[in-house]
């Protein structure tokens, strides 16, 4: 499927500097095909862009998308920072360094992805680096920018990750929002979510400048998301209060109902330990994916696929990393929360070796449990004791929130999806029913 350049943006792109050699211009005001760096597919459903978690295709030790997607089932990841090149001028960058219109290497990711049945959103802007709204000058200088990115790679989604200290720029934020509003225009269809940090109150006084830029501009994404982590959180509990403030903030702003506020409400989380050591734990992410699901939540993803890993040693000896999470965990424990959100199963695997003695028990408030932890010990069989009609816990199966099993002579239901958490065991994962 190609994307086709509207005469508006075109003019932009022209008027910039921004037309890469190869590409098909318009110049006529009539539109043609134009040839994209990567794969060209058809979108996916909406609810995947919505689940996209974060992938740096060029830092941070990347890995390979398609074994993440044979791992866990996501199908969509959200490739991060479009930016201003570190050498000044309005054209996109990766990283600020690899310019789009010469890329050869994201391009190929691209196609992999889609070539394995998924499909990518950009993201644009993070935390460091200039941004192109701070150097562009206009919404439409900003706008063609970003037109760029979405022709040359044949974008369905594009995500506004608005920080500092373009967040603190009040013209810089209205090039970001109007460059994504004329996107919205000018690519149909085009799945636009924008991201801003989060506070304890919903999100601060920047964010709500941002949000009153949107509604003076008349412009309403998919989703506005909030990043409830480096700014005093501590696990779900505070995340879904956030959530909750925010979702106050967007009644209030914009005139909705709460239920229309959720719906264009989201949540970017980082799993494990954020950047100011607070720990985000997969019962943490499982906590607030209930909440998601039990409000209509537009969007929940996180922070990022290259640190869903475990680290050596595991607690990375309290650093946060930018390739492993400092938490226990099975590869790619969090991503799969994503696959939930977006309304599919993780693939079953089995256990990486046979259990064969009883967990050691984790030390309170550190959970470990996930929907794929694996431990490498625990009983393999029900004790004997107990007479139960549900079928015997196995450690070899996937069991979804609400399965019910026998173990020890009692029956348990399952909280969540999980595979080889012993009932009773630290993961916590099994409520006693009580004896059979």
């Amino acid at each position: 499927m190609f994307r086709f350049t509207s005469p508006r943006v075109l003019a932009a792109l022209v008027a910039a500097g921004l037309v890469a050699t190869g590409l098909a211009a318009v110049v006529d005001g009539s539109a043609q095909a134009v040839t994209t760096g990567a794969t060209a597919t058809t979108a996916l459903s909406s609810n995947w862009y919505a689940a996209a978690p974060y992938l740096m295709p060029l830092q941070n030790d990347p890995p390979d998308p398609t074994a993440v997607m044979a791992a866990t089932g996501i199908k969509a990841f959200q490739l991060a920072f479009i930016l201003a090149p570190n050498s000044g001028g309005c054209t996109p960058t990766w990283d600020g360094t690899n310019p789009v219109s010469s890329d050869t290497t994201v391009g190929p990711m691209i196609s992999a992805i889609r070539a394995a049945g998924g499909d990518v959103s950009v993201s644009i802007g993070g935390y460091n680096g200039t941004k192109l709204g701070q150097v562009c000058g206009t919404p439409a200088a900003t706008a063609a920018a970003y037109q760029q990115v979405i022709t040359t790679y044949g974008l369905h989604a594009i995500d506004f990750d608005l920080e500092e200290p373009e967040y603190e720029n009040a013209t810089a934020v209205a090039n970001e929002i109007g460059a994504a509003q004329i996107l919205q225009q000018e690519d149909p269809g085009l799945y636009v979510s924008v991201t801003t940090p989060g506070t304890t109150s919903g999100t601060g006084w920047f964010g709500e400048q941002m949000l009153d830029q949107a509604k003076t501009d008349g412009f309403t994404p998919n989703n506005f998301s909030i990043m409830p982590f480096d700014g005093g959180f501590n696990g779900a509990a505070s995340q879904i209060s956030a959530l909750e403030a925010f979702n106050t903030i967007l009644m209030n702003t914009f005139g909705w109902t709460s239920a229309q506020a959720y719906a264009h409400e989201g949540v970017s989380m980082m799993n494990g330990r954020s950047d100011s050591g607070e720990y985000f734990y997969q019962s943490d992410f499982q906590t607030v994916l209930n909440f998601a699901e039990s409000v209509g939540l537009a969007r929940y993803t996180n922070w990022s696929v290259n640190r869903d890993l475990p680290c050596t040693p595991v607690d990375n000896n309290d650093q946060t990393s930018g390739s492993c999470s400092s938490v226990a965990q099975q590869p790619w424990d969090f991503t799969k929360y994503s696959v939930l959100f977006a309304g599919a199963t993780p693939p079953v695997s089995p256990p990486t070796s046979t259990p064969t003695s009883t967990p050691t028990p984790t030390p309170t408030g550190s959970p470990t449990s996930s929907p794929t932890s694996s431990p490498t010990s625990g009983p393999t069989s029900t004790p004997t004791g107990g007479s139960c009609t549900a079928a015997a816990w196995s450690s070899a199966t996937a069991y979804t929130g609400g399965a019910v099993v026998s173990y020890g002579g009692d029956r348990w239901t399952a909280k969540w999806w999980t595979q080889n958490d012993t009932p009773g065991g630290p993961a916590g994962v099994w409520t006693n029913d009580g004896p059979c």
